[in-house]
């Protein structure tokens, strides 16, 4: 690989890593427009490298010639940003001359498209080889066209208002600025110029080398933006006051105080909040190197939160995991507020952490608890449709054998009708797929279960309840309605654990009608779109009804009406319609009779259970 096609990569690589650099620092603090403008630069010059790079290996006056015509359009981008970039950090530039500026080189740019091969040439008959860097690289062979001359008027007036910005910088006194940043751009500007103008004029051998010379001022302007470091100190003083007057508190509730300086992106903590995350009491803090320190599995939502936070101001409480150096993890509380400015814009984000690892522990080993007695639940309900399952088995089964016997009868044939076999082998195989699906759903509901919250379509989860409690329902003489609009979003939840609720409640709404008329049978699941981002559904029976001073008692643990019953259904139906964010109640029908069972679920665009 040549010298040349290393280097104009890395040219471009470089100015896009600067310019991604501030542009981050930019959109965490929009005060600093001057750095969305030096990001503008350094896109410009990663063009100009990429056009310059193709112009340098043309094997045709062609490609050269497109290559150059196409390399005006960063150029002028470029125009724009270091303009742009002037005005607003140098706080001086006067506007009719950055306009005309802007609008020569405009002008020259729209005639270079109007005018063929470009506005550098009348004519290009071909290229030549040039020795460049230790490699042979492409020239062209033409006509200069006079036109050039207004594109290098333009570059003659970006360099004069340069010129007249650093001036004026220097006589207001802020003399290392204008020589640091205004002397860099006029010299890579006037050098850049000055050989592209030789270059071009056909007096030096020497291809279009501008994105270098723009590199060179990236550099030094980069280094000016990165020198308001010395604003750490400052910050450091404002905040040894408020440390002094926090540390005492903060040492007696074992309280991790930290304080960032949200347009400088600066943090300090103090010695609890560093050892609550691993720190060493002098290692310098990042917000970087914090966000690293979060467990990745809750670290994206800790920095919406945050950006939240920023964004519109007001308080915040959060609980996430931190990965500990000696690879322990620890759950951190955090709790704070953002202090604004009087337009409104954040300044501070102030927050207390403090160690809550054996609360979560104990709400975890909890949960695990909720979960087991949840899947008692589970297999209690088996044993229920233990024979209406059966039954649904046995007829798959059954059939299986018949077909299987009477293909058996059709082979002793001396010529056996194989269309026939063939439509047995299909009956055969259908049935054995219905018998896997139940069998299926039946291991779904029995297998331990970790709660796994996923979109549900409703009308989805209503036939699969449905299949397997239409067998039960009919050995019951029961009627059982599940009725869901097709157009109803989806509900956030555990497909598994909200069938466990939905079996629940409706085997309740079947054992409540025994001993009612066969034609009074009835059980109906109804959903609905609910108000607050929610979908409502019910489960309603034609029984005899809740006695109205049982209804607030239904949902304790181990209360039952039944002479067999556990009394933990309902409480564990109402513990995982709140894990998903909803509300389970009961109520009886005041116009039909019997007893109505209603919960709630947040819907796909609402709420996420948390």
């Amino acid at each position: 690989m040549s010298l040349v096609s290393i280097l104009w990569p890395m040219v471009a690589a470089t100015s896009l890593t600067l310019g991604v650099t501030h542009l981050i620092v930019w959109w965490q603090n929009r005060d600093k427009p001057e750095r969305l403008w030096f990001f503008f630069m350094t896109v410009a010059t990663a063009g100009m490298a990429f056009t310059e790079l193709r112009m340098m290996n043309a094997a045709t006056g062609g490609e050269f010639g497109y290559a150059l015509r196409w390399n005006h359009v960063p150029v002028l981008m470029n125009f724009f940003a270091v303009i742009g970039f002037l005005m607003v950090y140098m706080r001086a530039g006067r506007p009719w001359l950055a306009g005309l500026a802007i609008g020569t080189r405009s002008i020259s740019t729209a005639i270079n498209f109007l005018v063929h091969p470009n506005i550098n040439f009348r004519e290009i008959t071909g290229v030549r080889q040039v020795s460049f860097l230790g490699d042979e690289v492409s020239l062209a062979i033409g006509r200069p066209n006079p036109l050039m001359v207004l594109a290098q008027f333009g570059l003659l007036l970006v360099l004069i208002f340069t010129i007249d910005v650093t001036v004026t910088v220097w006589r207001r006194g802020e003399r290392r600025r204008a020589l640091l940043v205004g002397g860099s751009i006029i010299f890579f500007i006037l050098a850049g110029t000055i050989q592209a103008v030789l270059s071009h004029w056909g007096f030096v051998n020497v291809p279009a080398i501008g994105s270098v010379y723009f590199l060179g001022m990236i550099v030094v302007t980069a280094f000016d933006l990165s020198f308001e470091m010395w604003r750490a100190v400052r910050l450091a003083e404002e905040l040894g006051e408020s440390e002094r007057r926090m540390t005492l508190a903060a040492e007696a509730g074992n309280l991790g105080l930290w304080i960032r300086d949200v347009p400088r992106d600066e943090i300090w903590a103090n010695r609890q909040w560093r050892d609550l995350f691993g720190f060493a009491p002098d290692e310098r803090l990042e917000l970087d190197r914090v966000l690293h320190r979060l467990h990745p599995d809750d670290r994206e939502e800790i920095e919406r939160t945050m950006a939240a936070a920023v964004e519109c101001g007001g308080r915040y409480d959060v609980e996430y995991r931190v990965d500990l150096p000696d690879g322990r993890i620890r759950w951190i509380a955090s709790h704070g507020r953002i202090e604004t400015d009087a337009k409104g814009r954040p300044l501070r984000m102030l927050g207390v952490s403090r160690d809550c690892t054996e609360r979560r522990d104990a709400e975890l080993e909890t949960q695990r608890l909720r979960q087991e007695i949840a899947h008692v639940g589970r297999v209690s309900m088996m044993g229920q449709l233990a024979s209406a399952l059966a039954h649904e088995i046995n007829q798959p089964l059954g059939a299986i054998l018949r077909n299987a016997e009477a293909a058996e009868l059709f082979l002793r044939h001396e010529s056996p009708d194989l269309d026939e076999i063939r439509a047995i082998l299909a009956d055969i195989r259908r049935d054995d797929q219905r018998a896997a699906t139940v069998i299926g759903r039946m291991r779904s509901l029995l297998k331990r279960h970790d709660l796994a919250v996923r979109p549900v379509e409703v009308d989805e989860l209503f036939g699969e309840v449905g299949s397997l409690l239409r067998g039960d329902a009919a050995a019951r003489q029961v009627k059982l309605e599940l009725l869901a609009p097709h157009d109803l979003p989806p509900v956030l939840g555990d497909r598994v654990h909200l069938q466990q609720v939905l079996v629940n409640l409706i085997l309740n709404g079947m054992d409540a009608l025994n001993g009612a008329a066969v034609e009074d049978r009835r059980v109906s699941v109804a959903a609905q779109l609910a108000a607050g981002q929610m979908i409502e559904i019910a489960v309603s029976d034609s029984g005899p009804g809740i006695p109205t001073g049982k209804i607030a008692s239904v949902f304790e643990p181990f209360f039952t009406t039944k002479l067999s019953g556990m009394g933990m259904g309902l409480p564990i139906s109402q513990n995982i319609i709140e894990i998903h964010g909803g509300r389970l109640w009961a109520e009886n029908d005041a116009t039909g009779g019997g007893a109505v069972f209603r919960f709630t679920l947040p819907i796909t665009n609402g709420r996420a259970a948390s």
